[in-house]
């Protein structure tokens, strides 16, 4: 957090007031001066051009002794844009005129203004190596532009798993296939009431196909039998939905696959909450139990 300063000038006639400002605006012209020297120094007999970004305000004698040399000078910048600019051009934040030098400078091939609606931006284009850039999102009202965000989030966020995992695993409801049959296969080696349990387990599995192709307009039992089928035939490898056609893929030839922290995600968490139901339901049985049967009882 930023610490609060309270601070203010006091004089006491008009003449103190005006030496005051004429030491104000010689303090700020000198820091202005630095700057075009600096920036002299750096762009002089090339085509390169300069541009100052602040967080702060920056008065307009200054922008005019700025626009004079050509320098393009951007004010009121937010903290948050200030670090992916950063990031962005490659550059460094200065607190200070002193601090400048070629090392902190970042790059942008072309920096321009443009009026989208009722707001005006600042588009850097052009960046060497950058690590943070901007996603312009268009669309004809709030709940369009919404839904936009919402998918290129999941998308950036399923790109992020893939590249902290290091693996994925086939989709169009391939693994939820595999993992059927697995454990109907499993179901065979056990005994007693776990039995009930694994088959239960195996048929929440089949939920994702089915939402494929009921989603799709297909026939869910139809469909099902041809993806189980076909899988059957050949366990080597995954069998997925063409929610197009309503046949069975090989989602890996198609490019389609899933992340596997969501798999892992969705198996545990349909496990824990499951468990947690019938807990409940446990819960509430015993306390129908213990209660009293007519007010007699109470009275006792």
């Amino acid at each position: 957090e930023k610490s609060e300063v309270s601070s203010n000038f006091v004089y006491k006639n008009a003449e103190e007031r005006e030496t005051l400002v004429a030491a104000e605006r010689k303090f700020t012209d000198d820091k202005v001066k630095q700057i075009i020297e600096f920036k002299k120094e750096i762009c002089d007999d090339t085509d390169a051009t300069f541009m100052v970004i602040n967080q702060k305000g920056i008065d307009p004698v200054s922008l005019d002794m700025f626009a004079r040399e050509g320098i393009l000078g951007l004010r009121r910048a937010k903290r948050r844009n200030m670090e992916r600019l950063a990031l962005a051009c490659g550059g460094f934040q200065v607190n200070s005129v002193d601090d400048l030098t070629r090392d902190v400078l970042g790059h942008a091939d072309h920096v321009y203004e443009q009026v989208l609606g009722e707001d005006k931006f600042t588009f850097v284009e052009g960046v060497e190596n950058p690590y943070s850039c901007t996603i312009l999102v268009k669309g004809q009202n709030a709940h369009t532009i919404a839904q936009i965000k919402d998918a290129v989030r999941d998308g950036l966020r399923a790109v992020k798993n893939v590249i902290e995992e290091g693996s994925v695993v086939a989709g169009a409801g391939a693994f939820e296939i595999a993992a059927y049959e697995h454990l109907m296969k499993v179901k065979k080696t056990v005994s007693g009431r776990a039995k009930l349990g694994v088959q239960a387990y195996a048929e929440a599995m089949l939920i994702i196909p089915k939402t494929l192709a009921e989603n799709s307009g297909f026939d869910l039992q139809d469909t099902l039998i041809t993806l189980q089928e076909a899988y059957t035939k050949d366990s080597s490898n995954p069998i997925g939905l063409d929610i197009v056609t309503g046949k069975p893929i090989l989602p890996e030839q198609m490019g389609i696959w899933d992340n596997v922290k969501v798999k892992e995600s969705i198996c545990h968490l349909s496990t824990v909450l499951a468990s947690q139901l019938l807990l409940v339901d446990e819960m509430m049985k015993a306390g129908r139990g213990s209660r009293p049967k007519d007010g007699h009882e109470m009275e006792m």
